[in-house]
């Protein structure tokens, strides 16, 4: 049984791609509807990148894997992603 860490663990990732904390931003996941901050998602790093799951029904939410000068994000997990801007 793999063993995962909280939605806190994206925070560096994220941190590399946008200039926002994704992690308390207000996803919803598309396959159940369940809406959550990013933070509560259950994420794996096992793997080569980061793959955050739904903590209610454990559908992939997002995938992230970087190299030095490149990254790929894929969201087809997430319908929405409410990002609080800094000064709103």
């Amino acid at each position: 049984m793999p063993t995962y860490l909280d939605g806190n663990a994206l925070a560096g990732p994220l941190g590399e791609v946008f200039a926002v904390d994704l992690t308390s931003a207000m996803g919803q996941c598309a396959s159940c509807g369940a809406r959550a901050v990013m933070a509560q998602a259950h994420v794996f790093m096992d793997g080569p990148g980061a793959v955050a799951r739904c903590q209610t029904c454990g559908e992939i939410l997002l995938r992230l894997v970087h190299t030095a000068d490149r990254a790929w994000l894929d969201l087809r997990g997430i319908s929405s992603l409410e990002i609080s801007l800094p000064g709103e």
